[in-house]
Formats: structure tokens, sequence, C-alpha cells
């Protein structure tokens, strides 16, 4: 049925291999269970592999599988909730299989538009997002920094001191960034892969500054982009400007912990502008 890519999985966790290797198995059991029939290449990203399909009808679907954790497990819920609006359609959901049935959407992305149309395609999802209230059942913001002796504590304070902050609770996409819109057919882009937390829509800024990061023109680049991210999506600057800070800090100690080289200096530096803004 499908061909796990080689090396799929590494990195995700306990018993991810394990879960990677049944992966042909439970593909086979999905196209069972819905009728479907393989309709091109596997793909696949970090935690999750797409085939696309043909339903019994002959419409065009993809099939998901997906590595279910604390970030993944409510995906299918947030889509309910976002129903088609500004998101993928969600046709169907297995939670036993960990198998998705979605609309199929063009592979094109925002992350190949110019960045000045893709910031203002995000802010009109932003707006259209914001809300909708988090489920019970959607995990919550809770504190992750922790001391590293890399980091000045002057930036380990103030991402502690804005963690203790009040926190919303509407549905935030805490994944939200450029390759993760796609073009659809009944609109023309539409969010794939929510990663659900309930938070400020603030939250949700940094990796809109991050990806696409070799593209902006130091500190100023820097600044022009979050404004008109904040200004596109309607955000309260001031609150974005700190959760940046605080996820800015807590991802640059998890890339030092973890040797993620490359995006611990970009956190570095987002880090001290938004110390300094």
């Amino acid at each position: 049925m499908i061909t796990v890519p080689e090396g799929f999985g590494a990195g995700l966790g306990e018993g991810a291999a394990e879960w990677a290797a049944t992966l042909p198995r439970l593909a086979t059991k999905a196209c069972a269970r819905w009728r479907l029939t393989p309709d091109g290449a596997v793909m696949h990203g970090l935690c999750a592999v797409v085939l696309p399909v043909r339903r019994a009808d002959g419409h065009p679907a993809v099939l998901k599988l997906t590595w279910v954790d604390s970030e993944t497990e409510h995906e299918p819920l947030a889509l309910r909730l976002y129903d088609g609006n500004g998101a993928v359609r969600l046709l169907d959901h297995d939670e036993e299989l960990g198998a998705l049935l979605l609309e199929r959407l063009d592979r094109h992305s925002l992350d190949d538009e110019p960045i000045d149309l893709a910031v203002g395609v995000i802010g009109e999802l932003l707006r259209r997002h914001r809300g909708i209230p988090a489920p019970d059942e959607i995990r919550r913001f809770r504190d992750t920094v922790e001391d590293h002796p890399a980091i000045p504590g002057r930036l380990l304070g103030a991402a502690r001191e804005v963690a203790q902050r009040p926190m919303g609770t509407m549905l935030v996409n805490q994944d939200l960034h450029y390759e993760n819109v796609l073009r659809g057919d009944r609109e023309p882009w539409l969010v794939i892969d929510p990663k659900p937390l309930a938070a400020d829509p603030e939250y949700c800024v940094i990796p809109l500054l991050w990806n696409r990061f070799d593209e902006l023109d130091g500190h100023k680049g820097l600044t022009d982009r979050f404004l008109a991210l904040c200004d596109a999506g309607e955000l309260d600057a001031r609150k974005a400007r700190d959760w940046t800070l605080y996820r800015a800090v807590a991802n640059w100690v998890w890339c030092l912990e973890e040797g993620v080289d490359d995006l611990a200096v970009i956190c570095a530096d987002i880090a001290q502008w938004a110390a300094s803004t």
C-alpha cells in the first residue's frame, strides 16, 4: 500500500519507530474502511505521512496518518471547530488508527508566494479563526522555560514574567506558518496541520517570524514583519511582542538542548529584538 520513507519517525519519541513500521498496515486498514484507492505518491512531514486517494465516488482526498502526541492529538477537533472555514475540511477520522481523511489541496503553499501577500493572507485567516473558545479537551498553556547557562538571565527572567500573566482560552494554532497554508479550490488558501492550544491569539506570531527569517533585513525587517502581522491579524502588538519574547526564549532553550543550532541562533535574535522593542 505505502512505502515508509527511510528514517521517518526518528526523533518523534519513544515508540515512534515501531509505529512507523506499522504504517503500511494502518494505511491498508484505513483504505479498506473508507473504500479508498491510492492516487499518488506518499508525502510526509515531521510527524505524519499523507497518501493521495480517491473515494468510492471518485472524489479526490488525502489519507493522513499521524503520530499522536500532546501537540497532534486534538488536530481533528480543531478542524471540526474550523468546519472548513479557512481550513482544510475533515471528511472523517479514525482515532484508533490515527487516521484523518481530508479534502485534497494543491501542494502550492504561501511559502511560494511573496511575503507581503503571505502576511496578508495569514492576517485574514487569523481574523476568521479568532473568537472560537477552546473546548476543555484542548491543551492549556504551561510554562516550559528552564535555566540555561548560554542564555542571559535577564531574558530568562523576562520570559518567566510573561508566563505568569493571565492567558486567554481561545482556540489558537500554535504552529501556523507559511508552509501550512495551501492553495484550495473552494477557497484560495486553507490552513492545514493545526496544533491547537487554549491561549491568546497573539501566542501564534513567532512561527511567522522564524519561518522565512532569511528574507528579513535585520531588526528593522523583523519589526516591519511583526507590525504587518499584528495589523493584518488585528492583534494586540504589545501582547504579541511579549508572547514572542516568551516563545523565543523557550524555544532557544530547547534548541540548545537538542542541538538545533540554526534555529537556536534565530530564536536568540528574536528574543533579543523582542526584549529591546
